[in-house]
């Protein structure tokens, strides 16, 4: 049968593979790949989808009732809040406004993975700056930003800096984000990409937001998501605070409408239940802080997270000892060559983790 004529698609797109997303569990397993909120919805914010999202219409394309709640909370305009479907949907928008081809995007990595596609879609360069390696934990998996400050040139249109990183967890100080922001050109977009912030317990940690680096510093961009703290990660829905026209550009390129109304009055609910919310943030991190504390002292060399998950580099076995725990029913993210990361999930789950990263890390020690 003859093949059909299709038509010309870029070639740098038909080779970029898909977002891959964290492996499905089964009903039995523990799903840790995605980093999501391991608690069910309050009951709270439960009712308050109830009847009160109409699926034939469509939703209010500005998200305005949340923009209006986000803005009382942050002491900012309406137009210096920019809401979308996920903090990611947001990075996609800003790249595109502000990167094209011949332009370069810095990020460190690893770091999120779907940095490198966004750029790509862009028709920018990117120009990835490795992290931070080092036998001491609190200086390993960390964004080198006097790499990225020097990797800045005339080309140079946006950088990201994930905090706390994603996949390996540690934060950027106040001190090394101002630093930072001061040696780049102040035409040069920073997107400061907080998508994990409420699980931060470090002290000097930057905050976006508390800090109001935005007001300081027009080119930086701040994302927030409700999808992890919030625990509204089917629903997708993130927000973005920064200066007005920077936040127009992102909204010009924005597919419009893609925040539902259920996102929107979830989201509302959510902000309203907000100390009950914060609760389980603080369950979670306690999680973590066993998993880190039990993971050390199996000898695993797991960076200081301050997220809602942690990092084993597990190098070259990454794909073993990821089939090792698929095997126990825990599906964890693992990143072929580097490393595995572990969502905090479950109560239950942290004990199996444990047993299980026991089983490995000897054979892997004995490997180094």
């Amino acid at each position: 049968m003859t093949e059909p004529i299709l038509p010309r698609i870029r070639p740098e797109i038909a080779a970029l593979a898909p977002y891959r997303q964290g492996k499905q569990a089964g009903p039995d397993a523990f799903k840790l790949s995605s980093n999501e909120n391991p608690f069910d919805p309050l009951p709270s914010v439960t009712k308050a989808l109830e009847g009160t999202t109409p699926i034939n219409r469509y939703p209010d394309a500005s998200a305005a009732r949340l923009r209006e709640r986000l803005a009382a909370r942050y002491g900012v305009g309406l137009d210096e809040v920019h809401v979308a479907s996920g903090s990611v949907a947001i990075l996609y928008q800003l790249v595109q406004a502000a990167a094209s081809v011949g332009d370069e995007v810095i990020y460190a990595w690893r770091s999120f993975e779907a940095y490198p596609g966004l750029v790509l879609v862009s028709g920018a360069t990117a120009v990835q700056i490795p992290l931070i390696e080092s036998d001491d934990l609190a200086l390993t998996g960390r964004h080198d930003l006097d790499a990225m400050a020097d990797a800045v040139t005339s080309r140079t249109r946006a950088i990201i800096v994930c905090t706390p990183n994603n996949p390996t967890g540690p934060i950027v100080t106040s001190a090394e984000f101002e630093a930072f922001v001061n040696r780049v050109p102040a035409d040069c977009l920073i997107i400061l990409d907080e998508a994990y912030a409420e699980f931060v317990r470090a002290q000097g940690a930057v905050d976006g937001l508390g800090e109001r680096v935005f007001e300081k510093h027009p080119n930086v961009v701040v994302l927030r998501t409700f999808s992890k703290a919030y625990g509204l990660a089917g629903l997708r829905v993130g927000y973005a605070i920064g200066h007005a026209k920077v936040l127009d550009a992102a909204r010009a390129t924005a597919v419009p409408l893609s925040v539902t109304s259920a996102a929107e009055v979830a989201a509302i609910a959510s902000l309203d239940a907000e100390g009950e919310l914060l609760k389980r943030v603080a369950v979670i991190v306690e999680r973590r802080g066993t998993l880190v504390e039990a993971l050390r002292g199996q000898g695993w060399a797991v960076p200081d997270s301050q997220s809602n998950f942690v990092w084993l580099p597990t190098g070259e076995r990454t794909d073993e000892i990821a089939g090792v725990f698929r095997d126990a029913d825990i599906v964890v993210r693992p990143f072929s060559g580097d490393g595995i990361r572990i969502s905090v999930g479950e109560h239950e789950s942290v004990e199996k983790v444990l047993q299980v990263a026991q089983s490995v890390v000897a054979p892997l020690q004995g490997q180094k």
